[in-house]
């Protein structure tokens, strides 16, 4: 009986507002009649509102033209288009805001900067202590969906799924839920000691527990962050805020009305962009005249925005009333439209984060062990909630096309068309094919086929265990093959994690291979890492490689968060992979009159590591990090031990190396890398510090590219890497090149280097082969420096490098220009 009422009592409209010319009319105003229910038409004249009452009549109206009255006979009426016709009346004292808004005697700004004086003051920022829940719910859906998708052969065989179609309250468009996170919290934080810790309770989603690489990448994708603060990171882009101390060069700002809220006065604000093509937003805000605290906020972004695969960014957050002083981020809704291009009809995936919070508590004291003790949150059974848990802990309950999702990803699992498109795109987005009757991953499939000149063509096959995504222990191994020498290479390597809690590990691992040694400065003992010895796209002669065998024991723990010691036993033997070319031969000690073509070293290391805000994701042996923003500092002491195994050398090395990202504002991101290191003693070629060259086509990060490999050798460095990006921010602002959304990148590039007359002399013969100079073999005299201009974002997944040398253009086969790219799917 009460069926048809309840269907009946909602309201969807949707369309397009036009003038008598037929051009979009943007900001007209949409509200239902005899309701405070209404939107705005968006930059294309397009509209969608909802309501859970049903309405008869829906206003259209903008100043200068005539309102419209349109009946509305159904409770669904999609792609209304609506015309509007100049109005003819003449009106009194009417101020229309239009346009750059003035920033002298402007109410809205004076508010603004009251904002600004309070904002270090708001929120758990008042007190002392603070501790509350939080609930993350985060939800992914097909969108645009039409007859012509549902009848494709892509869902051939999967039809039941449209069985659950919605319209989306934002943008009108109907969509299918595919995806959904759940995740509880308990947060507490110190203001006094500066100090935040987060808890997991509880973490659940619908089919893909087990990928941690998806998992990872929705976490990433949306980011925590903070209205007052002068810039929101939204996916790796630093978006201009409007309550931002540089918002007045930023936007226009209009006071529009006010109002009692919750039984406080509150003035309302509406914002828009004073240029395009900025990663900037358009919006209202309303904001209590006492506290000067924000009550509620939407931000739309601006679709000139420089944002590559996202159509739509829409942000809502409602803050709680407590007291006279404070008011309390109560929820933070985010929706995101991705698609392949920003046309009104194109197909995309909508992204839904919700958020909420509760139970606030504050000025309880934690002593500050309780900040520092865990060094990660082991919580396995958070991962294994049961109803009864999520159902006391959701601070909002699932509506029933949400709660169908689980129901719907556990039938699909069944269809053999769904788990064949699945493993697809999970081999096409970690690179290895899952064998789950086996509990092992093959792969990566991309290193599969190789080439260089020792080897000639290089087939290689590998592996890994994996039965969980929390594995207490892995094995990873590869074997190859090279067509010319007509030899075998592989490498294995097996992790423990012994302790959880301190995460202390223990590794044992050995590699037969062919090695470009020559592009890293900082050593490194990581027996499967990457190697360059096979790169493509050579720009010269990639003939100076090793024959190298490494053996690696090594333990490690976390005594703090975020802070890692390791102590490595090392030996590995060097050997020219391609003797008539290039050489490793060293004066033997013992016989100065003789040479020794091969090295045998033992060596002992303690490492430490101290990545500041990094986050992880899981507990097991390997954990994923959560993007890539946060400082990471390197500390490495070697010592060398002579004769212990072989002809080994006695020497110490001591080696830093630091990153540091910088998000600069409106200006972009700046990556800065300094590594510095020395080794006392004398040593051969393979133990000295080369400096890192880069004879390919491809810009790799940390090298450089106009030298040539070998082309400086040391054994004290000081190196530095800078790489600005600027979002297009230059780009934006040259008529016609403002709609190609491109993005400009500066680089510099130093190093300075000695190498001892010892270390000359015992190397003799092996800088004899290689094509330098000998009396430059380190830059000494002068720092080297190279510099690049780069263009970004061609064709969205494209750049290109133009490289310059500085100095030192009498070097053998100097290269003083050089174009490198690269391709990469980035926001």
């Amino acid at each position: 009986m009460f069926m048809p009422v309840l269907m009946s009592a909602q309201t969807k409209v949707s369309g397009v507002v036009k003038d008598e010319f037929g051009d979009e009319v943007p900001f007209a105003n949409i509200y239902f009649k005899n309701s405070t229910e209404g939107t705005i038409t968006n930059e294309n004249g397009r509209f969608y509102l909802e309501s859970d009452t049903r309405y008869q009549t829906l206003i259209v109206s903008f100043i200068g033209y005539a309102t419209q009255e349109i009946p509305l006979t159904k409770s669904v009426t999609y792609n209304l288009d609506v015309v509007l016709a100049e109005s003819g009346e003449q009106l009194k004292g009417v101020t229309v805001y239009t346009g750059r808004q003035s920033k002298k005697n402007n109410p809205a700004i004076d508010i603004l900067r009251k904002i600004w004086a309070k904002k270090r003051i708001n929120g758990v920022k008042h007190y002392k202590q603070y501790s509350y829940n939080k609930y993350e719910k985060i939800e992914f859906d097909l969108n645009t969906i039409d007859s012509a998708l549902i009848k494709s052969r892509l869902f051939r065989g999967m039809e039941f799924v449209f069985k659950k179609l919605d319209t989306s309250r934002v943008t009108g468009k109907t969509y299918l839920p595919i995806f959904i996170n759940e995740a509880a919290y308990k947060i507490y934080g110190d203001n006094l000691l500066s100090k935040k810790k987060e808890i997991l309770l509880g973490n659940k989603n619908s089919g893909f527990s087990d990928n941690q690489g998806i998992t990872a990448f929705i976490q990433d994708l949306y980011a925590d962050y903070d209205i007052y603060e002068n810039h929101l990171k939204i996916f790796d882009k630093s978006f201009v805020s409007p309550l931002s101390k540089t918002g007045i060069d930023t936007y226009n700002y209009v006071l529009n009305d006010s109002a009692f809220i919750d039984n406080k006065w509150c003035y309302n604000i509406v914002y828009y962009p004073r240029r395009t093509n900025e990663l900037t937003f358009k919006g209202d805000f309303w904001v209590n005249d006492t506290t000067y605290a924000i009550k509620d906020i939407n931000l739309q972004a601006s679709k000139s925005a420089n944002v590559n695969w996202v159509k739509e960014i829409y942000i809502e957050q409602a803050f709680e009333v407590v007291n006279d002083s404070v008011l309390l981020l109560k929820r933070d809704y985010m929706l995101s439209d991705f698609s392949l291009n920003k046309k009104e009809k194109s197909r995309g995936i909508y992204g839904k984060r919700t958020t909420l919070y509760d139970d606030y508590v504050f000025d309880q004291p934690k002593p500050s062990d309780f900040y520092r003790k865990a060094v990660d949150d082991y919580h396995p059974e958070a991962y294994d909630r049961s109803d009864t848990f999520w159902k006391k802990n959701r601070l909002e309950k699932l509506n029933k096309d949400e709660a169908g999702i689980y129901k719907l990803l556990d039938t699909l699992k069944t269809v053999p068309k769904f788990k064949r498109m699945y493993n697809i795109a999970t081999v096409l987005a970690s690179g290895y094919i899952e064998i789950s009757s086996l509990n092992l991953d093959y792969g990566p499939i991309f290193s599969t086929i190789g080439f260089n000149e020792a080897e000639g063509f290089r087939l290689r096959a590998g592996g890994r265990t994996y039965f969980g995504r929390n594995d207490l222990w892995r094995i990873q191994a590869y074997a190859a093959y090279g067509f010319k020498d007509q030899r075998f290479k592989y490498g294995i390597l097996a992790k423990w994690l012994v302790d959880k809690k301190s995460r202390l590990i223990f590794s044992v691992g050995n590699r037969r291979d062919v090695e470009q040694t020559a592009v890293s400065l900082s050593a490194t003992t990581d027996v499967l890492g990457r190697s360059f010895a096979s790169s493509g796209l050579s720009s010269g002669s990639n003939n100076l490689l090793t024959n190298i065998n490494l053996t690696a024991i090594e333990a490690g723990f976390e005594p703090f968060k975020n802070i890692r010691l390791n102590l490595t036993g090392v030996y590995k033997t060097f050997k020219s992979a391609i003797p008539d070319v290039f050489s490793i031969d060293y004066i033997n000690p013992d016989l100065p009159t003789s040479t020794i073509s091969q090295l045998k070293q033992s060596e002992l290391s303690l490492g430490l590591s101290v990545t500041p805000n990094r986050k992880t994701l899981g507990f097991g042996v390997e954990r994923r990090e959560i993007s890539q923003n946060f400082s990471k500092i390197y500390i490495t002491y070697t010592k060398g031990l002579e004769d212990f195994i072989g002809n080994g050398f006695d020497y110490d090395k001591f080696q830093l190396y630091y990153v540091h990202p910088w998000q600069i504002g409106r200006l972009g991101r700046l990556i800065t890398t300094l590594e510095m290191g020395k080794t006392f003693g004398e040593v051969p070629l393979p133990l000295l510090s080369v400096v890192p060259g880069n004879q390919t086509y491809l810009s790799i990060y940390n090298t450089f590219s106009l030298l040539n490999f070998y082309e400086f050798v040391t054994d004290s460095y000081t190196s530095f890497h800078l790489e600005h990006n600027f979002n297009g921010r230059i780009f934006s602002r040259i008529p016609g090149l403002r709609k190609l959304n491109l993005r400009e990148f500066i680089g510099l590039r130093g190093v300075w280097g000695s190498i001892s007359d010892a270390n000359m002399v015992l190397n003799q013969p092996a800088f004899a082969s290689l094509p330098v100079n000998p009396n430059a073999i380190a830059p000494e005299d002068r720092i080297y420096y190279e510099y690049s201009i780069g263009v970004g974002n061609i064709f969205k997944v494209f750049r290109i490098d133009f490289n310059f040398r500085g100095n030192y253009f009498d070097n053998p086969n100097a290269r003083s220009f050089g174009v490198t790219g690269s391709f990469g799917f980035f926001f």
